[in-house]
């Protein structure tokens, strides 16, 4: 790379293609790989995950990118092809970061105003490593303040990341994830914690969902069900190919899918 340092927002990253130094297209970005670091340090930026052909997601470290903005990115064309696993201490920005709440610190280093992250910026460094250095935050209103405000921050001046959050939105995320093709986007809830992928789920609308689940493995469709109410859970079944709705159903306890066909109109249910 250049002497003159590489900033992005991540939104820009995902689904963007990713190629080798021939030109050839090796996959597109799906998420990136950061690591929390204690106090108000920036955390550094690890890698990216790339999905290749097969749906397979693969991790390519940062020190194997070569040049990087918001249309393409280019690596050394060297690719560790076993499947992305995300370890402990590492979070994902798209999946984990996006749509949290986090508060501004004031003067006096004190947790003030509540604030939901909608973009995480990183740079390079002088070291040449990748550090998220600020946040595109939405706030909230005030008599002094149009709500929905949306302002850039720098890392240091926020705090909360540590903090589980009990209901993570998902407007954010759902935006990048806008214009995915079904398997893709089951592809990239897969890979989600089982937390993040239950909100994600429950935020698409039915039809959306269907498709999605249609693409799923078995334990992650009857995950997701599993924790929709029953009144949803029938009406997402509905939306299904009746084929794959009857084998869900056939996966559930009999209980249970006796109960959602109840739920289902009498001709979905028939089907």
């Amino acid at each position: 790379m250049s002497g003159t340092p590489w900033r992005v927002f991540i939104a820009r990253l995902a689904g963007v293609a990713v190629f080798d130094p021939g030109g050839d297209q090796v996959g597109r970005v799906r998420d990136v790989v950061v690591a929390l670091r204690t106090g108000r340090a920036n955390p550094r930026v690890l890698g990216l995950v790339v999905e290749i052909p097969m749906r397979r997601r693969v991790f390519i470290p940062m020190t194997r990118v070569t040049a990087l903005d918001a249309g393409q990115v280019i690596t050394t064309g060297i690719l560790n092809l076993r499947r992305f696993e995300q370890r402990s201490g590492e979070t994902l920005a798209l999946g984990e970061m996006f749509d949290r709440k986090v508060a501004l610190l004031t003067p006096d280093g004190a947790p003030g105003e509540a604030v939901t992250v909608i973009d995480v910026g990183m740079e390079q460094t002088r070291t040449r490593d990748w550090e998220v250095i600020q946040l595109y935050v939405r706030r909230g209103g005030g008599s002094f303040r149009r709500r929905g405000e949306t302002v850039v921050v720098d890392w240091a001046e926020i705090t909360g990341f540590a903090q589980t959050e009990a209901n993570q939105g998902t407007a954010s995320l759902l935006a990048t994830y806008e214009k995915m093709r079904p398997a893709d986007l089951a592809s990239a809830l897969h890979d989600l914690s089982p937390k993040r992928r239950s909100e994600v789920a429950s935020a698409l609308d039915d039809d959306k969902l269907a498709d999605v689940l249609e693409e799923l493995p078995e334990d992650d469709q009857i995950e997701i069900l599993g924790q929709l109410d029953q009144r949803r859970a029938a009406d997402v079944l509905e939306a299904m190919d009746p084929d794959d709705a009857a084998d869900l159903l056939g996966e559930l306890p009999p209980d249970q899918a006796e109960e959602l066909l109840k739920l289902m109109e009498p001709d979905d249910a028939e089907d």
